[in-house]
């Protein structure tokens, strides 16, 4: 056998060490879930329970009315590439939902997450989602119950796409079902710190549908109708007339839901106007998360209807990667 030259062995050794390197490389890459998701507080979610096991495609960009959101023709490719779909339901993504219908792989499932966490007698209706529109209100997440169950929803659906890894998706969410459940304690301890009479929201886009009955607050009223648009003079002359009577102290609005309306309620009614509440609009870093706006949300309520609004102060908002 002939010997080989130091030259031969070099380049035998590199060609090797390429080659494993590739091996590896593809071995990763063949783990990695293509996953696409809707709104940003489903993004969020799933990437700190898939964490580098999944890359995650959001469909809806931060800050935008997911309500009129139309998907455009790159987020077609995303949803086709995708290996799972996870998305809200209950009426929320419709169009989105449907294109991802036609252009999915035929083994990618679509997740409705609300769907599957609450049964259809549990669903809420109001002024800005009437039951004879047959739209319930889909805005489950900010009960933070509800969004646990989302998570768990999420942790199975990875496992059984990606079995060799349930392991990992199962201490991610337990990590961070653990953050969720502090989160849901400080909202609690807010709440309190709120007088008695003053634990009473009028929104403009009622997103505290589901959270309200959880933590001991009520929503008096929500100003945007079902065809997001502004609402009659009729209406509003009896929403100044309700927050007079009830002495609400404080209306909330959204800067995804500008709205001059709620400007002349809150001067003809009294009440303070705060238009910094989010329903799925994550804030800047350091806490671009969903906790993060869950977190400012209690406090500028808590603030703004008279409690202490260090109550939230301790929470972690960071992300599990972070």
């Amino acid at each position: 056998m002939k010997k080989l030259s130091l030259a031969d062995t070099i380049f035998i050794f590199f060609a090797a060490l390429v080659l494993t390197s590739s091996l590896a490389h593809a071995e990763k890459t063949e783990k990695i879930l293509r996953i696409a998701t809707t709104v940003p507080p489903i993004t969020n979610i799933v990437e700190n329970i898939g964490g580098p096991l999944v890359t995650v495609s959001g469909i809806v960009p931060n800050g935008m009315d997911s309500h009129t959101f139309e998907p455009v023709p790159t987020d077609a490719k995303t949803l086709a590439h995708a290996d799972i779909i996870f998305v809200n339901g209950m009426s929320l993504e419709v169009p989105t939902i449907k294109l991802a219908e036609k252009v999915k792989k035929p083994g990618t499932p679509i997740i409705r997450l609300a769907n599957e966490t609450l049964p259809e007698e549990e669903w809420q209706y109001d002024f800005s989602f009437p039951k004879e529109h047959g739209n319930p209100n889909p805005h489950l997440w900010p009960n933070i119950a509800l969004t646990i169950r989302y998570v768990e929803i999420i942790r199975d659906r990875l496992a059984e796409h990606d079995p060799r890894h349930a392991d990992i998706y199962a201490a991610n969410a337990s990590t961070y079902i653990a953050k969720l459940t502090q989160l849901d304690q400080a909202i609690f301890a807010c709440v309190n710190t709120i007088p008695k009479n003053s634990r009473k929201l009028v929104t403009y886009h009622d997103s505290f549908a589901y959270f309200a009955p959880r933590y001991g607050m009520e929503v008096i009223a929500a100003i945007q109708p079902a065809s997001f648009t502004e609402p009659g003079p009729r209406d509003i002359v009896h929403i100044i007339e309700q927050i007079k009577r009830e002495k609400i102290p404080a209306i909330f609005g959204s800067e995804v839901f500008p709205s001059k309306i709620m400007e002349q309620i809150a001067r003809e009614s009294g009440a303070r106007f705060v238009d910094e509440l989010s329903d799925d609009e994550l804030p800047e870093k350091p806490n671009h998360s969903f906790i993060g706006m869950m977190v400012n949300n209690i406090e500028i309520m808590t603030e703004a209807l008279g409690g202490d609004s260090a109550c939230a102060s301790h929470v972690d908002a960071g992300n599990l990667l972070d």
